[in-house]
């Protein structure tokens, strides 16, 4: 095989073919994918549940690779934990690869590889997808979109949040967001932060028992904690408090935002989940998520407030108080 991709890898034939079989085929192996339909037909007779969740993302981060994941590992996590955040166990993903010409056949198999790992750790298979190849300098290496099917699982289902309901996060914030920004300006800090790039899938297990008291899941993506529970306030039309001493922020990660000039509430997480839990039941869902291996800094964080209108406050260290507004502008474009 050649090195790099050249543009006859997207004309659909015999090149087409065999990149598809060496690097996708090989790395994303299933039954349902290797029939080379071009459409996945899949059996859902013996999946006990017939709600579906259904959603799709593109990835076109930059840098492709980082400490901690790659564009690949990106886009399968964020595919699953959207389908978690619906409540839904995922099962089946799509993708599609736009690839400059020129792209180094190696670095594809390390994405696609990468991908093919973490579907395998979490019981999902990629069942379909689509590649095309562009003219050198058309884009910046290569962009993927995913889409996941999943199914809700039976005792979760979104509700109208109340006064005293718990805020939880489930581990550290802004760490993508800050290897992003580090790798992206290369300013040579030595450091051992990764970016928390993990599927949160296995969350759904083990709060089984509790899903019922859960009433709203958010992955706070790009725009970060701040801009994810200003979405919270707007709909919901209550206030949010959160506390400072209790949100799990990294030496690592204050020290370089401040550097840098960014704010860690506005940064990206691709690992974490927020979590909107009914008065009472904070403590024991946070218990529960701490006995997962990317969840063992799960905190409560804040609470709901009764408000006329929609808030977002930070109560500091200092016994201050800041609003946390929505994002307007880019912080950091291309996070994810």
């Amino acid at each position: 095989m050649n090195k790099k991709i050249e543009l006859k890898h997207g004309d659909g034939g015999l090149h087409t073919n065999k990149l598809i079989k060496d690097i996708f085929y090989r790395n994303f192996n299933n039954e349902i994918l290797l029939k080379g339909r071009d459409s996945a037909l899949i059996d859902l007779s013996k999946i006990n549940n017939h709600k579906l969740a259904y959603t799709t993302d593109s990835y076109v981060v930059k840098p492709i690779f980082f400490p901690g994941g790659n564009i690949g590992s990106l886009a399968v996590c964020g595919t699953i934990n959207d389908l978690t955040a619906a409540g839904a166990t995922p099962y089946f993903l799509s993708v599609g690869f736009i690839i400059e010409e020129g792209f180094e056949i190696e670095k594809l198999n390390l994405i696609a590889s990468t991908m093919g790992d973490i579907c395998k750790n979490n019981n999902v298979r990629i069942v379909t997808g689509d590649t095309k190849v562009v003219e050198k300098n058309s884009l910046d290496q290569i962009f993927i979109n995913t889409s996941g099917v999943g199914f809700v699982k039976k005792g979760f289902k979104p509700r109208q949040i109340s006064i005293g309901d718990e805020i939880i996060v489930t581990g550290s914030i802004g760490d993508h967001g800050t290897v992003i920004g580090i790798e992206r300006f290369d300013f040579g800090v030595d450091m051992n932060l990764k970016s928390d790039c993990a599927a949160l899938n296995n969350i759904l297990y083990e709060l089984h028992e509790f899903l019922p008291k859960i009433k709203l899941m958010k992955d706070p993506t790009r725009g970060g904690i701040a801009t994810i529970l200003n979405e919270i306030a707007n709909d919901m039309v209550v206030g949010v408090t959160i506390h400072e001493n209790k949100i799990p922020i990294k030496n690592e990660v204050k020290g370089i935002t401040e550097l840098l000039g960014l704010d860690p509430y506005y940064l990206a997480c691709e690992g974490r989940m927020i979590l909107i839990v009914e008065k009472g039941y904070g403590n024991a869902v946070v218990n529960e998520l701490r006995k997962l291996h990317n969840c063992k800094n799960s905190q409560i964080i804040g609470i709901i407030e009764n408000s006329s209108s929609p808030y977002v406050c930070l109560e500091t260290r200092i016994g201050g108080k800041r609003l946390l507004h929505i994002l307007e502008e880019s912080m950091l474009p291309r996070i994810c």
